[in-house]
């Protein structure tokens, strides 16, 4: 397996090479065109059927969908991968990899190319084998934001009649399988005020006050979510517009970080609660996912253990931060698991080149062995 370990690192070298900064975080940004381009071209030639997926609402947001030569009765492993990444301000050179000793370093390298540069290598090595198991690769844009990636992909895999068995997200774990991940929600309160001269300012409201009512509510709250594996805080204010007027509107931006088990929009219900009537302030769920928890038993559980079984690990390590497992769960039991670096989303941000080699012969061997 060391031919498999060797073409996941040329290939990690290829990927990062390349600009793909998500352009809903960075206005303007690169997006994912070039690298679907790149990986579409290379896995044509190795002999998959690709198929280049892009919402309806966002043509230049490409995800890859290429299924390996095989019989549809033969089992099915979809193995994704997001290729956007989040910004560089700060990194010199954030676009070619730097080595010293295990650890290769630029934008992406932990998050997650080194983890696509792995299922890519070794769904060809499986597709070059022989062995009668069908790897499908979902290489997705946008995870890094709104996740319209995969929710195309998801829809693209049931209209080209896939129905997986089983899905491997290859996101950083440090080659543990993912147990378990947290949701979150996410909550706009805006509140309304009434404008006066801060000289008199029992003739005005101040929003700003209220929100600042608020913000100590939600810290008090926070305490109680925490000691039950959540998280709570006010992550954004904004309020007032001049000195010496009564700011007659603010806003700020509620953040909760669920439990496994918990529903991601119950962050609404949480901040609702703490709203006093008399603010006559308004709440607005922005953003929602729920968490997610590794199956015990069957197809998820089973493959958990041959992969494990491969790298010497197990399900032990609990996701404080959201993937996109609960998605794929949707469509097909589903497992995380993937190599691992550091400085993720930093200026520092590198891969071990020793796990993404582990990773990749261990998935091929316990691919082939299905």
């Amino acid at each position: 397996m060391d031919k498999v370990g060797d073409e996941a690192i040329a290939l990690l070298h290829e990927l990062v090479s390349i600009d793909s900064i998500n352009p809903g975080l960075v206005p303007g940004a690169a997006g994912e065109g070039s690298i679907i381009r790149f990986l579409n071209e290379r896995l044509t030639g190795r002999g998959f059927t690709t198929t280049v997926v892009t919402p309806d609402n966002a043509p230049d947001r490409p995800s890859l969908i290429a299924i390996a030569p095989g019989e549809p009765n033969w089992p099915t492993v979809v193995l994704n991968g997001h290729v956007d990444t989040v910004g560089v301000d700060g990194m010199d050179a954030p676009f070619t990899p730097r080595i010293d000793g295990d650890r290769l370093f630029a934008r992406g390298a932990a998050d997650m190319k080194g983890g696509v540069a792995g299922i890519v290598a070794a769904a060809e090595a499986v597709a070059a084998s022989g062995a009668h198991v069908r790897p499908v690769l979902a290489l997705v844009a946008d995870e890094e934001d709104a996740s319209i990636g995969s929710a195309a992909a998801i829809a693209a895999l049931s209209e080209l009649g896939i129905h997986p068995d089983l899905c491997l997200i290859a996101e950083p774990t440090d080659l543990a399988i993912s147990r378990s991940l947290r949701g979150f929600g996410v909550v706009k309160v805006t509140f309304p005020g009434r404008a006066a001269h801060s000289s008199q300012p029992d003739q005005g409201i101040n929003a700003v006050t209220h929100l600042g009512r608020l913000l100590a509510a939600v810290d008090s709250r926070a305490d109680e979510i925490r000691s039950k594996g959540g998280d709570f805080m006010v992550t954004s204010v904004s309020g007032g517009l001049s000195t010496f007027v009564i700011p007659d509107s603010a806003e700020c931006i509620v953040e909760m970080r669920s439990t496994p088990t918990q529903v991601g929009a119950e962050a609404l219900e949480e901040v609702n609660a703490l709203l006093d009537p008399e603010w006559n302030a308004t709440s607005e769920l922005v953003l929602s996912r729920d968490g997610w928890k590794l199956d015990e038993v069957g197809p998820a559980a089973d493959f958990a253990l041959a992969l494990g079984t491969q790298l010497g690990t197990g399900p032990t390590f609990d996701a404080p931060y959201w993937m996109e497992a609960p998605m794929w769960q949707q469509a097909c039991p589903t497992l995380i698991c993937g190599p691992s670096g550091d400085g993720l989303h930093s200026i520092d941000e590198w891969v071990s080149l020793s796990q993404v080699r582990a990773f990749t012969a261990g998935l091929a061997s316990a691919l082939m062995k299905l």
